[in-house]
């Protein structure tokens, strides 16, 4: 009786720690309790939150300083996001880091991915695991990067794919570029060096390497090494069809 007697006088002034979960309504009023508390306690770090009920952080969230996040951002995993970093609205990141005073424009997804100092993303910009990208990158709207390293000041920034690839500093990758890194069973690697110029609307189908400072014309399909320094234009004079020809298919272990 005495012990009974002491575990009644435990009383919490929290009354959510006590609530029961007895149906899904229930569970959904208790989740917006908690994710109004780690608002608040960002909002007490010194994080600028346009609107504190409009945030879910689903795993951890580190905040350096002057960070500003935009309404209905989701945080998955373990997220770091640096000094001086804005992330615009309906934003998903997913065990990611986000170097210092770089912006992140609505509708963009990142996913087990690295951004770095002072680059620009999105907006509707979708970052998938093992992109890492290096200071002053910008990648636009409507551009998939996979597996894809991208070098200091380059820039893909509209409507482009970029697979398995290096691709090194200063740069330009033209709109519509995709890079052809699956032939159906395997996938290869595309690397573009430093100071390279893609024009809009190329296939680079991989393996290929584009050497330092080379410039590829637009509307060209590269199926071959291309040399330093120089312009490639390679489109095709007319249309032919290879009959019978088969698909690759993977070989069953």
């Amino acid at each position: 009786n005495q012990l009974n007697n002491q575990n009644a006088q435990e009383i919490t002034d929290d009354e959510w720690a006590v609530t029961g979960v007895n149906s899904k309504t229930d569970l959904s009023l208790i989740e917006r309790v908690y994710q109004l508390r780690l608002a608040e306690g960002l909002l007490k770090q010194g994080v600028t939150l346009k609107d504190k009920h409009r945030i879910d952080i689903r795993g951890s969230l580190i905040c350096g300083n002057d960070v500003i996040i935009d309404v209905n951002c989701v945080f998955e995993g373990e997220v770091i996001v640096e000094d001086n970093v804005e992330i615009g609205p309906n934003c998903v990141i997913k065990n990611a880091k986000i170097n210092q005073g770089s912006k992140i424009a609505a509708f963009t997804h990142i996913d087990t991915s690295e951004i770095g100092e002072n680059s620009r993303i999105g907006p509707f910009a979708r970052l998938r695991p093992g992109t890492i990208l290096g200071s002053q990158t910008h990648i636009g709207n409507f551009v998939e990067l996979k597996n894809a390293q991208i070098g200091q000041g380059s820039k893909v920034n509209h409507l482009s794919y970029v697979g398995d690839s290096e691709v090194g500093t200063n740069v330009n990758i033209g709109a519509g570029t995709i890079t052809c890194n699956y032939d159906g069973a395997n996938k290869y690697k595309t690397i573009i060096e430093d100071d390279v110029f893609v024009g809009s609307d190329t296939q680079l189908i991989a393996p290929v390497t584009l050497g330092k400072g080379s410039t590829i014309a637009a509307g060209s399909t590269i199926t071959k090494n291309v040399p330093e320094n120089s312009l490639t234009i390679c489109r095709a004079k007319e249309q032919k069809s290879i009959k019978g020809w088969k698909r690759p298919r993977k070989t069953k272990q």
